[in-house]
């Protein structure tokens, strides 16, 4: 898959990813992160391994939005639910106490 990080284009796959992850110990997660395998990894370690760029070249959404489309699961700040999967909507916080489910399907 081709994508732009840091204003340049890489040719990414999801076994090249892996490969390059391999052997590469996760640091401690504090913001955005992407589990690669069994591993949960910090978005910006991966992209600085990946793309072998200095962190500060790229954002974390740059990689994030990369590595969604490749097919790993992405995760927003540590205590939330990943990206793309349904998460606690207004609809649904407002109709939990009144006893709903808050679907809009029947």
């Amino acid at each position: 898959m081709r994508c732009v990080i840091a204003r340049y284009p890489f040719e990414l796959t999801k076994g090249g990813v892996l490969a390059s992850m391999k052997g590469v110990r996760p640091e401690p997660v504090t913001g955005e992160s992407v589990t690669i395998g069994r591993h949960r990894y910090p978005v910006k370690q991966v992209g600085q391994v990946v793309t072998r760029q200095d962190r500060r070249d790229f954002t974390a959404v740059e990689v994030t939005r990369a590595m969604t489309r490749l097919g790993f699961t992405c995760h927003g700040r540590p205590g939330t639910a990943p990206v793309g999967v349904d998460g606690p909507t207004p609809l649904r916080a407002t109709s939990a106490p009144l006893g709903g489910t808050g679907s809009t399907t029947a």
